[in-house]
């Protein structure tokens, strides 16, 4: 087993980012995994970019699914989590926060905190 990185850009206030985080950890969790260090920044991991560049578009998409409302607190951040674990087991743990960020169902719908996997 190797450390891998799981990376999630997000349109998030803190609440937003807790639950994000949750998610991650109970995926984590239910596996033969562990979390050795997450971080949320401003910069996207491994670059000089800003967070609030590069992930402008999940702030546009905030707007239009969202007309008329406050974007409040929200920011585009990346949450960074570094898992120890396979590489069979870290796509079975991205696949799993991917659908809970955004679970499909049968009617349209919005995702609680737009996000994209980095």
């Amino acid at each position: 087993m190797r450390t891998r990185t799981l990376n999630f850009g997000l349109y998030a206030d803190e609440q937003g980012l807790a639950w994000a985080r949750q998610l991650v950890e109970e995926a984590v969790g239910f596996r033969s995994a562990r979390i050795v260090e997450e971080r949320v920044a401003h910069t996207v991991f491994g670059s000089e970019l800003k967070t609030a560049d590069v992930y402008e578009f999940l702030a546009e998409q905030w707007a239009a699914e969202h007309p008329g409302q406050s974007s409040g607190a929200r920011e585009p951040v990346e949450l960074c989590v570094h898992v120890v674990c396979s590489l069979r087991t870290w796509r079975t743990i991205r696949k799993a926060v991917i659908k809970a960020l955004c679970p499909e169902g049968l009617d349209p719908h919005v995702c609680p905190v737009p996000w994209v996997a980095a």
